[in-house]
């Protein structure tokens, strides 16, 4: 072997150590992380700056296997910005084998990788993400160095990378699975009554301290039971989960909406008194008068009422309830 082999040898042996050191310490960073999107910024910032990439973006398959992380109304600005959706079949073209993909050919990739991630990219590699054996998302790097990432390069460090990144995504993905299905409602998506619990809660500690006041709305499906005997259960799970996105899209940023029972659900107004909690019922209530349920070919009538109470600082959480509920029920015997 010649010297000059030999310190080949030297410098690939000192470069695969330093990668190894720098994979280790962003597995010691994201092993960290207390939720996935914590995890996947943490790992995207991570990778960028120890490795002096261009651009990382996360490619999510869609319907992705953990859609109820990843749904419109849990995403985070963050995620929205650092995520873009790309179908299995798309993706399975980069990764049939599992392995790596690296390419500094990126003409053939248009049809399928977005043109805005690829602007002043000359290279890319894809790093692909499995969990319980699925593929469910990749890593996309892309460099403006057309000699970063090709396919004669090896993939072995990358390999580790992606195995690493799919085992610590699995254990956080797992915990929030489970504080997930504590705190949120399957069906409708919106939070449950245990979180309501603790966010009226909040509420009122913060009235009592600082005198800020909020209401809440009760709020019931009109003829629920008529929806289920006519038409059948599934489509009474449509209509539920219809008034809760349509909830979760008229109410304000600070307000919260939290399915309470069965057909209920309860909205919890920030900063808001009484007169203006019956105008937010008001609004709600003619929203869906307005806007039947697209059904089978057609469109099928969905109501609401609202029950109001306004939080005076003094009444506990089961009296506002109780109150709101009365007056729900007030409105609907008034109008029989």
């Amino acid at each position: 072997m010649s010297e000059l082999e030999i310190e080949q040898m030297i410098a690939n042996s000192k470069a695969n150590e330093n990668i190894a050191l720098k994979l280790f310490e962003i597995e010691k960073e994201i092993l960290e992380s207390k939720s996935c999107e914590e995890l996947i910024q943490c790992l995207l910032n991570s990778i960028k700056q120890k490795f002096d990439i261009t651009a990382i973006t996360l490619l999510l398959v869609e319907p992705t296997p953990i859609s109820y992380l990843f749904n419109e109304l849990l995403q985070s600005n963050w995620q929205h910005r650092h995520s873009t959706k790309i179908s299995l079949d798309q993706l399975k073209v980069f990764h049939h084998d599992s392995k790596p993909f690296l390419t500094n050919d990126l003409d053939s990739l248009s049809a399928v990788i977005p043109n805005n991630l690829l602007i002043e990219a000359q290279s890319i590699a894809l790093i692909p993400l499995i969990l319980e054996g699925q593929l469910f998302g990749s890593l996309l790097f892309s460099d403006r160095d057309k000699s970063r990432f090709s396919n004669k390069l090896g993939t072995f460090h990358l390999e580790q990378l992606a195995t690493k990144v799919s085992l610590c995504l699995s254990n956080v993905l797992i915990r929030e699975q489970l504080e997930y299905m504590a705190h949120y409602d399957r069906l409708t998506g919106v939070a449950n009554r245990r979180l309501m619990e603790v966010f009226i809660a909040e509420e009122l500690v913060r009235q009592q301290r600082y005198g800020v006041p909020f209401s809440l709305l009760f709020i019931d499906c009109d003829d629920f039971k008529q929806v289920n005997d006519q038409y059948g259960h599934d489509c009474g799970d449509k209509v539920l989960a219809y008034i809760a996105a349509k909830l979760q899209g008229l109410i304000r940023e600070n307000d919260r909406c939290f399915r309470y029972a069965g057909d209920e659900f309860v909205v919890v107004l920030a900063s808001q008194k009484h007169q203006e909690a019956e105008l937010a019922a008001q609004r709600l209530s003619r929203f869906f008068v307005k806007n039947p349920m697209p059904y089978q070919n057609t469109v099928l009538p969905v109501t609401i009422t609202c029950g109001v109470a306004a939080s005076d600082g003094k009444r506990s959480m089961s009296e506002l309830l109780k109150e709101a509920d009365s007056h729900l029920y007030q409105l609907k015997n008034n109008r029989q």
